[in-house]
Protein backbone atom coordinates (compact mmCIF):
# COMPACT_ATOMS: atom_id res chain seq x y z
CA UNK A 1 0.00 0.00 0.00
CA UNK A 2 2.81 2.33 -0.97
CA UNK A 3 0.58 5.06 -2.42
CA UNK A 4 -2.41 4.79 -0.09
CA UNK A 5 -1.54 7.61 2.35
CA UNK A 6 -0.87 10.08 -0.48
CA UNK A 7 -3.45 8.70 -2.91
CA UNK A 8 -5.94 11.62 -2.49
CA UNK A 9 -3.24 14.21 -3.26
CA UNK A 10 -1.80 12.29 -6.22
CA UNK A 11 -5.28 11.59 -7.58
CA UNK A 12 -6.37 15.21 -7.23
CA UNK A 13 -3.22 16.49 -8.94
CA UNK A 14 -3.51 14.03 -11.85
CA UNK A 15 -7.21 14.55 -12.47
CA UNK A 16 -7.02 18.36 -12.11
CA UNK A 17 -4.38 18.38 -14.85
CA UNK A 18 -6.17 15.94 -17.15
CA UNK A 19 -9.71 17.32 -16.80
CA UNK A 20 -11.25 20.68 -16.03
CA UNK A 21 -12.50 19.17 -12.82
CA UNK A 22 -15.33 20.23 -10.52
CA UNK A 23 -15.96 18.43 -7.21
CA UNK A 24 -19.28 19.40 -5.66
CA UNK A 25 -22.02 18.26 -3.32
CA UNK A 26 -21.66 16.77 0.14
CA UNK A 27 -18.44 15.63 1.82
CA UNK A 28 -17.18 12.13 2.40
CA UNK A 29 -16.73 11.83 6.20
CA UNK A 30 -13.11 12.53 7.09
CA UNK A 31 -12.86 9.69 9.62
CA UNK A 32 -14.51 6.43 10.51
CA UNK A 33 -15.84 3.60 8.33
CA UNK A 34 -17.34 4.69 5.01
CA UNK A 35 -18.50 2.70 2.02
CA UNK A 36 -18.26 4.82 -1.14
CA UNK A 37 -20.34 3.65 -4.11
CA UNK A 38 -19.81 5.18 -7.56
CA UNK A 39 -20.83 4.71 -11.17
CA UNK A 40 -18.15 3.35 -13.48
CA UNK A 41 -17.94 5.02 -16.92
CA UNK A 42 -14.21 5.61 -17.31
CA UNK A 43 -12.04 2.62 -16.36
CA UNK A 44 -9.09 3.39 -14.03
CA UNK A 45 -9.76 7.14 -14.09
CA UNK A 46 -12.84 6.51 -11.94
CA UNK A 47 -10.91 5.40 -8.82
CA UNK A 48 -8.65 8.43 -9.19
CA UNK A 49 -11.64 10.78 -9.30
CA UNK A 50 -13.32 9.07 -6.33
CA UNK A 51 -10.08 9.28 -4.33
CA UNK A 52 -9.75 12.97 -5.21
CA UNK A 53 -13.30 13.65 -4.03
CA UNK A 54 -12.93 11.59 -0.84
CA UNK A 55 -9.97 13.67 0.41
CA UNK A 56 -8.87 10.69 2.51
CA UNK A 57 -7.22 7.32 1.80
CA UNK A 58 -9.68 4.94 0.13
CA UNK A 59 -9.29 1.21 -0.51
CA UNK A 60 -10.85 0.06 -3.75
CA UNK A 61 -12.22 -3.27 -4.84
CA UNK A 62 -10.64 -4.12 -8.20
CA UNK A 63 -11.04 -7.05 -10.55
CA UNK A 64 -8.36 -9.70 -10.01
CA UNK A 65 -6.81 -9.63 -13.54
CA UNK A 66 -5.53 -6.10 -12.87
CA UNK A 67 -3.21 -7.49 -10.18
CA UNK A 68 -1.41 -9.60 -12.79
CA UNK A 69 -1.30 -6.93 -15.52
CA UNK A 70 2.26 -5.52 -15.57
CA UNK A 71 1.02 -2.22 -16.96
CA UNK A 72 -1.18 -1.40 -13.96
CA UNK A 73 -0.45 -3.98 -11.22
CA UNK A 74 2.07 -1.64 -9.59
CA UNK A 75 -0.69 0.96 -9.32
CA UNK A 76 -3.52 -1.18 -7.96
CA UNK A 77 -1.22 -2.94 -5.47
CA UNK A 78 0.42 0.31 -4.38
CA UNK A 79 -3.01 1.85 -3.81
CA UNK A 80 -4.03 -0.98 -1.46
CA UNK A 81 -6.77 -2.32 -3.73
CA UNK A 82 -8.56 -5.53 -2.74
CA UNK A 83 -8.92 -8.14 -5.52
CA UNK A 84 -12.36 -9.35 -6.54
CA UNK A 85 -12.70 -12.56 -8.54
CA UNK A 86 -15.37 -12.48 -11.25
CA UNK A 87 -16.96 -15.51 -12.85
CA UNK A 88 -16.37 -13.95 -16.28
CA UNK A 89 -12.60 -13.87 -15.62
CA UNK A 90 -12.05 -17.32 -14.07
CA UNK A 91 -14.88 -19.35 -12.50
CA UNK A 92 -12.38 -21.59 -10.71
CA UNK A 93 -11.21 -18.69 -8.54
CA UNK A 94 -14.63 -17.60 -7.28
CA UNK A 95 -14.04 -19.20 -3.87
CA UNK A 96 -11.30 -16.64 -3.21
CA UNK A 97 -13.97 -13.97 -2.89
CA UNK A 98 -14.59 -15.25 0.63
CA UNK A 99 -11.16 -13.92 1.61
CA UNK A 100 -11.78 -10.69 -0.30
CA UNK A 101 -15.06 -10.21 1.54
CA UNK A 102 -13.34 -10.72 4.88
CA UNK A 103 -10.62 -8.20 3.91
CA UNK A 104 -13.23 -5.57 3.08
CA UNK A 105 -15.15 -6.15 6.30
CA UNK A 106 -11.93 -5.94 8.32
CA UNK A 107 -11.01 -2.66 6.64
CA UNK A 108 -14.41 -1.15 7.43
CA UNK A 109 -14.33 -2.48 11.00
CA UNK A 110 -10.94 -0.79 11.42
CA UNK A 111 -12.44 2.55 10.39
CA UNK A 112 -11.21 2.69 6.80
CA UNK A 113 -12.96 4.06 3.73
CA UNK A 114 -13.69 1.44 1.08
CA UNK A 115 -14.96 2.17 -2.43
CA UNK A 116 -16.81 -0.10 -4.81
CA UNK A 117 -18.29 0.30 -8.28
CA UNK A 118 -21.52 -1.70 -7.91
CA UNK A 119 -22.21 -1.81 -11.66
CA UNK A 120 -19.41 -4.38 -11.71
CA UNK A 121 -17.59 -3.22 -14.82
CA UNK A 122 -16.66 -0.03 -16.65
CA UNK A 123 -18.99 0.82 -19.53
CA UNK A 124 -20.08 3.58 -21.92
CA UNK A 125 -23.83 3.11 -21.72
CA UNK A 126 -26.01 6.25 -21.37
CA UNK A 127 -27.38 5.21 -17.96
CA UNK A 128 -26.49 3.17 -14.92
CA UNK A 129 -26.20 -0.56 -15.47
CA UNK A 130 -28.18 -2.82 -13.09
CA UNK A 131 -26.29 -2.92 -9.80
CA UNK A 132 -24.70 -6.04 -8.38
CA UNK A 133 -25.54 -6.85 -4.77
CA UNK A 134 -21.94 -6.73 -3.52
CA UNK A 135 -22.12 -3.25 -2.00
CA UNK A 136 -25.26 -4.11 -0.02
CA UNK A 137 -23.82 -7.40 1.21
CA UNK A 138 -20.60 -5.67 2.29
CA UNK A 139 -22.53 -3.00 4.20
CA UNK A 140 -24.79 -5.51 5.95
CA UNK A 141 -21.85 -7.77 6.76
CA UNK A 142 -19.86 -4.88 8.24
CA UNK A 143 -22.89 -3.83 10.29
CA UNK A 144 -22.66 -7.16 12.12
CA UNK A 145 -19.03 -6.44 13.05
CA UNK A 146 -19.53 -2.80 14.00
CA UNK A 147 -22.92 -3.19 15.61
CA UNK A 148 -24.21 -0.08 13.85
CA UNK A 149 -24.85 1.47 10.48
CA UNK A 150 -22.20 3.69 8.90
CA UNK A 151 -22.25 6.08 5.93
CA UNK A 152 -22.80 4.68 2.45
CA UNK A 153 -21.89 7.65 0.26
CA UNK A 154 -22.88 7.80 -3.43
CA UNK A 155 -20.48 9.51 -5.85
CA UNK A 156 -21.55 10.37 -9.38
CA UNK A 157 -18.99 10.76 -12.18
CA UNK A 158 -20.14 12.77 -15.20
CA UNK A 159 -18.05 13.66 -18.24
CA UNK A 160 -18.66 15.92 -21.21
CA UNK A 161 -16.13 14.03 -23.38
CA UNK A 162 -14.44 11.55 -21.14
CA UNK A 163 -11.72 10.57 -23.63
CA UNK A 164 -10.54 14.15 -24.27
CA UNK A 165 -7.74 15.95 -22.42
CA UNK A 166 -8.95 19.09 -20.60
CA UNK A 167 -12.64 18.35 -21.13
CA UNK A 168 -15.04 19.12 -18.26
CA UNK A 169 -15.63 16.48 -15.58
CA UNK A 170 -17.95 16.64 -12.59
CA UNK A 171 -17.67 14.56 -9.42
CA UNK A 172 -20.83 14.96 -7.37
CA UNK A 173 -20.89 13.58 -3.83
CA UNK A 174 -24.40 12.75 -2.65
CA UNK A 175 -25.95 12.50 0.78
CA UNK A 176 -25.46 9.16 2.59
CA UNK A 177 -27.94 6.39 1.91
CA UNK A 178 -30.42 5.77 4.73
CA UNK A 179 -30.26 2.14 5.86
CA UNK A 180 -30.47 2.06 9.67
CA UNK A 181 -33.64 -0.06 9.46
CA UNK A 182 -31.95 -2.70 7.29
CA UNK A 183 -28.65 -3.12 9.13
CA UNK A 184 -29.82 -5.48 11.91
CA UNK A 185 -31.32 -7.88 9.36
CA UNK A 186 -27.85 -8.94 8.20
CA UNK A 187 -26.25 -10.08 4.99
CA UNK A 188 -28.10 -13.42 5.00
CA UNK A 189 -31.45 -11.68 4.57
CA UNK A 190 -31.96 -11.69 0.78
CA UNK A 191 -34.80 -9.18 0.94
CA UNK A 192 -32.64 -6.74 2.95
CA UNK A 193 -29.88 -7.11 0.36
CA UNK A 194 -32.32 -6.36 -2.49
CA UNK A 195 -33.83 -3.39 -0.67
CA UNK A 196 -30.45 -1.85 0.14
CA UNK A 197 -29.25 -2.42 -3.43
CA UNK A 198 -32.33 -0.55 -4.64
CA UNK A 199 -31.64 2.36 -2.29
CA UNK A 200 -28.03 2.54 -3.46
CA UNK A 201 -29.21 2.56 -7.08
CA UNK A 202 -31.62 5.42 -6.38
CA UNK A 203 -28.89 7.38 -4.60
CA UNK A 204 -26.57 6.94 -7.59
CA UNK A 205 -29.30 8.04 -9.98
CA UNK A 206 -29.60 11.25 -7.98
CA UNK A 207 -25.94 12.13 -8.68
CA UNK A 208 -25.75 10.99 -12.33
CA UNK A 209 -27.57 11.64 -15.60
CA UNK A 210 -29.44 8.64 -17.00
CA UNK A 211 -30.58 8.77 -20.61
CA UNK A 212 -32.54 6.31 -22.73
CA UNK A 213 -29.92 6.69 -25.49
CA UNK A 214 -26.91 8.89 -26.25
CA UNK A 215 -28.95 10.56 -29.01
CA UNK A 216 -31.01 12.17 -26.24
CA UNK A 217 -28.06 14.04 -24.78
CA UNK A 218 -28.29 17.11 -27.10
CA UNK A 219 -32.04 17.31 -26.44
CA UNK A 220 -31.67 17.16 -22.67
CA UNK A 221 -28.72 19.55 -22.54
CA UNK A 222 -30.47 22.07 -24.80
CA UNK A 223 -33.64 21.91 -22.71
CA UNK A 224 -31.70 22.60 -19.51
CA UNK A 225 -29.63 25.39 -21.04
CA UNK A 226 -32.77 27.04 -22.41
CA UNK A 227 -34.26 27.01 -18.91
CA UNK A 228 -31.05 28.41 -17.42
CA UNK A 229 -30.78 31.12 -20.09
CA UNK A 230 -34.36 32.30 -19.87
CA UNK A 231 -34.51 32.26 -16.04
CA UNK A 232 -30.97 33.66 -15.62
CA UNK A 233 -30.13 30.69 -13.40
CA UNK A 234 -26.64 30.57 -11.99
CA UNK A 235 -24.64 28.01 -14.06
CA UNK A 236 -23.70 25.84 -11.10
CA UNK A 237 -22.55 22.46 -12.41
CA UNK A 238 -24.01 20.40 -9.58
CA UNK A 239 -27.39 22.11 -9.93
CA UNK A 240 -27.18 21.65 -13.70
CA UNK A 241 -26.67 17.90 -13.29
CA UNK A 242 -29.85 17.71 -11.18
CA UNK A 243 -31.69 19.59 -13.92
CA UNK A 244 -30.28 17.27 -16.57
CA UNK A 245 -31.48 14.20 -14.70
CA UNK A 246 -34.91 15.77 -14.17
CA UNK A 247 -35.09 16.70 -17.86
CA UNK A 248 -34.17 13.16 -18.89
CA UNK A 249 -37.13 11.91 -16.85
CA UNK A 250 -39.42 14.52 -18.41
CA UNK A 251 -38.26 13.46 -21.88
CA UNK A 252 -39.05 9.83 -21.07
CA UNK A 253 -42.49 10.93 -19.83
CA UNK A 254 -43.17 12.91 -23.01
CA UNK A 255 -42.30 9.89 -25.12
CA UNK A 256 -44.52 7.66 -23.02
CA UNK A 257 -47.48 10.02 -23.51
CA UNK A 258 -46.86 10.09 -27.28
CA UNK A 259 -49.45 12.80 -27.92
CA UNK A 260 -49.17 15.43 -30.66
CA UNK A 261 -47.96 18.25 -28.37
CA UNK A 262 -45.29 16.04 -26.76
CA UNK A 263 -43.98 14.87 -30.13
CA UNK A 264 -43.92 18.46 -31.41
CA UNK A 265 -42.07 19.72 -28.34
CA UNK A 266 -39.35 17.07 -28.67
CA UNK A 267 -38.99 17.84 -32.38
CA UNK A 268 -38.82 21.61 -31.80
CA UNK A 269 -36.18 21.30 -29.09
CA UNK A 270 -34.15 19.11 -31.43
CA UNK A 271 -34.49 21.62 -34.28
CA UNK A 272 -33.41 24.47 -32.00
CA UNK A 273 -30.41 22.44 -30.79
CA UNK A 274 -29.31 21.68 -34.34
CA UNK A 275 -29.74 25.29 -35.47
CA UNK A 276 -27.64 26.59 -32.58
CA UNK A 277 -25.02 23.91 -33.24
CA UNK A 278 -24.72 24.96 -36.90
CA UNK A 279 -24.17 28.55 -35.81
CA UNK A 280 -21.89 27.46 -32.95
CA UNK A 281 -24.13 29.23 -30.48
CA UNK A 282 -25.50 28.34 -27.05
CA UNK A 283 -28.92 29.13 -25.54
CA UNK A 284 -27.19 31.57 -23.18
CA UNK A 285 -25.85 33.53 -26.18
CA UNK A 286 -29.38 34.01 -27.52
CA UNK A 287 -30.55 35.51 -24.21
CA UNK A 288 -27.34 37.47 -23.51
CA UNK A 289 -26.96 41.22 -23.14
CA UNK A 290 -25.36 42.35 -26.44
CA UNK A 291 -25.09 46.05 -25.67
CA UNK A 292 -21.92 47.97 -26.47
CA UNK A 293 -21.43 48.71 -22.77
CA UNK A 294 -21.50 45.01 -22.00
CA UNK A 295 -19.00 44.33 -24.78
CA UNK A 296 -16.62 46.97 -23.44
CA UNK A 297 -16.84 45.57 -19.89
CA UNK A 298 -16.25 42.05 -21.19
CA UNK A 299 -13.18 43.20 -23.12
CA UNK A 300 -11.75 45.04 -20.12
CA UNK A 301 -12.00 41.89 -18.00
CA UNK A 302 -9.93 39.95 -20.54
CA UNK A 303 -7.39 42.58 -21.51
CA UNK A 304 -4.70 40.83 -19.46
CA UNK A 305 -4.79 37.93 -21.92
CA UNK A 306 -3.14 40.16 -24.54
CA UNK A 307 -0.35 41.39 -22.29
CA UNK A 308 3.20 40.34 -23.28
CA UNK A 309 3.63 38.20 -20.17
CA UNK A 310 0.52 36.15 -21.00
CA UNK A 311 1.61 35.69 -24.62
CA UNK A 312 5.12 34.61 -23.61
CA UNK A 313 3.75 32.24 -20.98
CA UNK A 314 1.32 30.62 -23.42
CA UNK A 315 3.99 30.19 -26.09
CA UNK A 316 6.62 28.90 -23.64
CA UNK A 317 4.25 26.33 -22.15
CA UNK A 318 3.25 25.10 -25.60
CA UNK A 319 6.81 24.76 -26.89
CA UNK A 320 8.17 23.28 -23.67
CA UNK A 321 5.72 20.36 -23.60
CA UNK A 322 4.77 19.93 -27.27
CA UNK A 323 7.04 16.88 -27.70
CA UNK A 324 5.72 14.76 -24.77
CA UNK A 325 2.14 15.75 -25.57
CA UNK A 326 2.48 14.55 -29.16
CA UNK A 327 4.37 11.42 -28.11
CA UNK A 328 1.65 10.44 -25.64
CA UNK A 329 -1.07 10.96 -28.22
CA UNK A 330 0.80 8.93 -30.83
CA UNK A 331 1.35 5.99 -28.48
CA UNK A 332 -2.30 5.90 -27.40
CA UNK A 333 -3.69 6.28 -30.93
CA UNK A 334 -1.78 3.19 -32.04
CA UNK A 335 -3.78 1.05 -29.65
CA UNK A 336 -7.34 0.01 -30.41
CA UNK A 337 -9.10 1.22 -27.29
CA UNK A 338 -12.69 1.50 -26.16
CA UNK A 339 -13.76 5.03 -25.33
CA UNK A 340 -13.84 4.23 -21.60
CA UNK A 341 -10.19 3.10 -21.73
CA UNK A 342 -8.71 6.00 -23.70
CA UNK A 343 -8.22 8.47 -20.86
CA UNK A 344 -6.75 5.79 -18.60
CA UNK A 345 -4.12 5.02 -21.21
CA UNK A 346 -3.44 8.68 -21.91
CA UNK A 347 -2.83 9.33 -18.23
CA UNK A 348 -0.72 6.22 -17.59
CA UNK A 349 1.38 6.66 -20.73
CA UNK A 350 1.62 10.38 -20.05
CA UNK A 351 3.00 9.82 -16.55
CA UNK A 352 5.99 7.93 -17.95
CA UNK A 353 6.49 10.11 -21.03
CA UNK A 354 6.34 13.38 -19.12
CA UNK A 355 8.55 11.99 -16.33
CA UNK A 356 11.18 11.00 -18.92
CA UNK A 357 10.87 14.43 -20.56
CA UNK A 358 11.32 16.23 -17.24
CA UNK A 359 14.35 14.05 -16.46
CA UNK A 360 15.86 15.06 -19.81
CA UNK A 361 15.16 18.74 -19.14
CA UNK A 362 16.63 18.40 -15.65
CA UNK A 363 19.77 16.90 -17.21
CA UNK A 364 20.00 19.88 -19.54
CA UNK A 365 19.53 22.18 -16.56
CA UNK A 366 22.39 20.42 -14.76
CA UNK A 367 24.70 20.87 -17.74
CA UNK A 368 23.76 24.53 -18.10
CA UNK A 369 23.72 25.67 -14.46
CA UNK A 370 24.42 22.75 -12.12
CA UNK A 371 22.07 22.00 -9.18
CA UNK A 372 20.27 25.38 -9.39
CA UNK A 373 19.42 24.60 -13.02
CA UNK A 374 17.82 21.30 -11.97
CA UNK A 375 15.75 23.05 -9.29
CA UNK A 376 14.58 25.71 -11.73
CA UNK A 377 13.57 23.07 -14.29
CA UNK A 378 11.71 20.83 -11.83
CA UNK A 379 9.85 23.71 -10.21
CA UNK A 380 9.47 26.09 -13.11
CA UNK A 381 8.76 23.64 -15.94
CA UNK A 382 5.42 22.26 -14.64
CA UNK A 383 4.33 25.75 -13.52
CA UNK A 384 5.01 27.27 -16.94
CA UNK A 385 3.32 24.35 -18.67
CA UNK A 386 0.15 24.53 -16.58
CA UNK A 387 -0.15 28.33 -16.56
CA UNK A 388 0.48 28.44 -20.30
CA UNK A 389 -2.25 25.84 -20.80
CA UNK A 390 -4.72 27.89 -18.76
CA UNK A 391 -3.93 31.03 -20.77
CA UNK A 392 -4.48 29.19 -24.06
CA UNK A 393 -7.80 27.85 -22.78
CA UNK A 394 -8.85 31.38 -21.87
CA UNK A 395 -7.85 32.53 -25.36
CA UNK A 396 -10.04 29.88 -26.97
CA UNK A 397 -12.96 30.82 -24.75
CA UNK A 398 -12.52 34.53 -25.43
CA UNK A 399 -12.28 33.99 -29.18
CA UNK A 400 -15.51 31.95 -29.15
CA UNK A 401 -17.30 34.61 -27.10
CA UNK A 402 -16.11 37.36 -29.45
CA UNK A 403 -17.24 35.49 -32.55
CA UNK A 404 -20.70 34.88 -31.08
CA UNK A 405 -21.04 38.51 -29.94
CA UNK A 406 -20.25 40.00 -33.33
CA UNK A 407 -22.35 37.42 -35.19
CA UNK A 408 -25.47 38.23 -33.16
CA UNK A 409 -24.80 41.98 -33.19
CA UNK A 410 -24.58 41.94 -36.98
CA UNK A 411 -27.61 39.64 -37.53
CA UNK A 412 -30.45 41.31 -35.65
CA UNK A 413 -33.05 39.42 -37.67
CA UNK A 414 -31.43 36.09 -36.78
CA UNK A 415 -31.21 37.07 -33.13
CA UNK A 416 -34.89 38.07 -33.00
CA UNK A 417 -35.99 34.76 -34.54
CA UNK A 418 -33.81 32.72 -32.20
CA UNK A 419 -35.00 34.63 -29.14
CA UNK A 420 -38.67 34.21 -30.05
CA UNK A 421 -38.24 30.49 -30.65
CA UNK A 422 -36.28 30.02 -27.43
CA UNK A 423 -38.74 31.93 -25.27
CA UNK A 424 -41.61 29.87 -26.69
CA UNK A 425 -39.67 26.66 -25.97
CA UNK A 426 -38.94 27.79 -22.43
CA UNK A 427 -42.67 28.19 -21.71
CA UNK A 428 -43.54 24.83 -23.29
CA UNK A 429 -40.74 23.06 -21.43
CA UNK A 430 -41.86 24.54 -18.12
CA UNK A 431 -45.41 23.35 -18.82
CA UNK A 432 -44.09 19.85 -19.60
CA UNK A 433 -42.09 19.85 -16.39
CA UNK A 434 -45.11 20.95 -14.35
CA UNK A 435 -47.23 18.24 -15.98
CA UNK A 436 -44.55 15.67 -15.17
CA UNK A 437 -44.66 16.77 -11.53
CA UNK A 438 -48.42 16.51 -11.48
CA UNK A 439 -48.14 12.92 -12.70
CA UNK A 440 -45.83 11.93 -9.82
CA UNK A 441 -42.41 13.06 -11.03
CA UNK A 442 -39.69 13.92 -8.51
CA UNK A 443 -38.79 17.58 -8.30
CA UNK A 444 -35.03 17.79 -8.87
CA UNK A 445 -34.57 21.49 -9.32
Amino acid sequence: MTFLPVLPLLARAATEVYYRLTIAGARVPAAGPVLVVANHPNSLLDPALVAAAARRPVRFLAKAPLFDDPKVSWLVKGAGAIPVYRRADDPSLMDRNVDAFRAVLSALAAGSAVAIFPEGTSHSEPSLAPLRTGAARIALGAHALLGRAFPIVPVGLTFARKDEFRSPALVLVGEPVGWDDLGPRGEADAEAVRELTGRIAEALRAVTVNLESWEDRPLVETAVRIWEAETRARPDRAARLARLEASARVLAGLRARDDASSVALIADVGDHARRLARLRLRPADVAADLSVARGVWWSAQRAHLLMPAAIVLAAAGFLLFWAPYQTTGTVVRRRRLDVDETSTWKLLVGVFVYAAWMAALAGAGWVAAGPPGVVWVLLGGPAVGMLGLLVRERWRGAWGDSRRFFLLRSRRDLLAALRAAQQDLAVRLQNAYDAHQAHGGTRDR
